[in-house]
């Protein structure tokens, strides 16, 4: 039995259309044990995004971005946020669009891409799926000073840090952005395997 034959909508409400879209939809669910249950749910459409972990293995580094976040700082969190570069669709394909948020964010114009998995960041209330990529990056791909889009609010600093600094940054509590500890991970296991040469 799919989801689609264990679920029936019974009324979807826009509570916001700024930005993004909130919507509160009540449905019937027939749980595992075949009863109709009545639930309600809000979810959050920012649409779907990318993220990219640009690296250089000879040097062992990597491109972040550090920034202001206000939903984290909203939650406590004192600090501009460090990330990987990641950003929103708006319609383009996945490659394409992960390709101008590296240009637009750390200025780089990487060379070949390379999609690792999609996942779903918060699925709880937020429709979101991402789409994460890797790249290798060398000195001279560098075309501008990145920085981010001024007239979106965005104020980005790039960071060129050794992978072991980046890695470490997550048991310390500097990194905690889940799509940059996924892609940090996904470096450790795929990537960054052997240990340098001594």
């Amino acid at each position: 039995m799919s989801v689609s034959d264990r679920i029936r909508i019974k009324d979807i409400r826009l509570l916001s259309d700024n930005r993004y879209k909130l919507r509160t939809t009540t449905f019937d669910w027939r749980r595992s044990s075949g009863e109709w249950q009545t639930l309600h749910r809000e979810t959050f459409d920012r649409g779907d995004g990318v993220a990219i972990l640009p690296y250089n293995l000879a040097r062992r580094t990597v491109l972040l971005i550090r920034q202001f976040r206000y939903p984290t700082y909203a939650n406590g969190y004192d600090d501009l946020l460090v990330e990987a570069p990641a950003g929103s669709l708006d319609d383009a394909a996945p490659e394409a669009r992960v390709r101008s948020e590296a240009e637009e964010e750390i200025g780089y114009r990487l060379g070949p891409v390379q999609k690792i998995f999609e996942a779903f960041t918060s699925p709880g209330a937020v429709t979101e799926k991402l789409h994460f990529f890797v790249a290798e990056y060398q000195p001279d791909m560098k075309i501008g000073n990145g920085g981010g889009l001024a007239h979106e609010g965005e104020d980005i600093e790039t960071l060129e840090l050794p992978f072991a600094e980046a890695l470490a940054m997550i048991a310390n509590g500097r990194i905690i952005d889940a799509k940059t500890i996924m892609l940090l991970q996904y470096a450790a296991l795929n990537i960054f395997r052997d240990p340098p040469a001594t």
